[in-house]
């Protein structure tokens, strides 16, 4: 199947209608084989679908590219064909690359749901697996770009000769590049130390929310009213923040009260631990009343509650206060402070 000088162009378009046939017939046929052989394995199976399309443009151009070099001696019009397809190939082989990384980490995240009631373990490998997957991905789209350029002499002598006429060149060029490069070292950082994970109640900025999304530049943060918060993933490395779910989802909240020096406090708190025992958000751990402070004017007590989530807690302090001030209000109005 050589190509000599004189042959038309028609003939190198034939050539590669056939090597495009041929790997298509190849290629259906391997992938049903590998489909029924992979069936037992989740892993194999995203492995096949997710990088099907890949593959056979893979496949296709490597083929392609070993029929086009038997000529030792190509022409113009060779030449160039043979550098498209060396670009493609290795554009096809870096699409395979990124669509096997997408099906590993597709696969962790299925193995390790995080819709159960303790998720924290699942919840730490999808972050885990998110961040370091994406991070990857980046890294072989830049090794990628980087070696298709490294193919055309072109474009490297370019490179050089701009580099070293005019130094300020490249350092605006890191200085633009820096970044990008701080948020991808900084998603490798999270993803190993695992400061935030996905679905974390955290504090940023004074704002309450949960952790929804952690891509290889920012994280999103959601709000309770439904906002969204977009973080640059350095800020996380280098500001402090409030996360209440790193080792465990339950937390304490307190009810503050102020309330007359004649009140009594003992009504009071079983007044409280009834509030709790017929609340659902209530885990059963925490409910204890104790006066923390005292001015001119008033006591001031302090309802502590526990649940097992942050929501949970919000609505059930919610609830505790609302109907202690409606206890405190009952007898006359003469508890509440002046």
């Amino acid at each position: 199947m050589a190509v000599t000088h004189d042959v038309p162009i028609v003939a190198v378009l034939v050539q590669i209608l056939v090597v495009w046939l041929a790997v298509l017939v190849v290629h259906k046929l391997g992938t049903t084989a590998l489909r029924r052989l992979a069936a037992p394995f989740p892993l194999s199976r995203k492995l096949i679908d997710y990088g099907n399309h890949a593959g056979r443009l893979a496949v296709f151009l490597l083929v392609l590219q070993i029929v086009l070099r038997n000529d030792t001696e190509p022409a113009a019009v060779l030449s160039v064909i043979r550098q498209f397809v060396s670009l493609g190939l290795i554009a096809a082989l870096t699409w395979l690359a990124v669509r096997s990384i997408a099906a590993i980490a597709d696969t962790m995240i299925e193995l390790h749901p995080a819709d159960t009631a303790d998720n924290l373990h699942a919840r730490k490998i999808q972050t885990q697996t998110r961040v370091l997957a994406r991070s990857a991905m980046a890294v072989l789209v830049i090794a990628g770009a980087g070696l298709a350029l490294a193919t055309l002499p072109q474009l490297r002598q370019i490179g050089t000769s701009l580099l070293a006429s005019a130094g300020l060149v490249g350092l605006a060029a890191g200085l633009a590049a820096r970044p990008v490069l701080s948020n991808l070292l900084a998603g490798l950082q999270l993803a190993l130390t695992q400061p935030i994970r996905l679905e974390d109640v955290v504090v940023v900025e004074g704002e309450w929310g949960w952790v929804e999304e952690i891509t290889s530049t920012y994280v999103v943060v959601r709000i309770w009213d439904q906002r969204r918060m977009i973080v640059p993933l350095q800020w996380f490395i280098e500001h402090p923040f409030q996360n209440w779910t790193r080792t465990s989802a339950e937390i304490f909240g307190s009810v503050l009260l102020k309330v007359d020096y004649r009140l009594p406090v003992d009504p009071l708190r079983e007044e409280a631990l009834r509030i709790c025992q017929s609340s659902p958000e209530w885990d059963g751990k925490m409910c204890q009343v104790q006066a923390v402070n005292t001015d001119a004017q008033a006591l001031q007590l302090r309802v502590l509650v526990s649940s097992m989530d942050a929501k949970s807690n919000w609505d059930l302090c919610c609830k505790v206060r609302e109907h202690l001030m409606g206890f405190i209000a009952r007898d006359d109005s003469q508890y509440p402070p002046k």
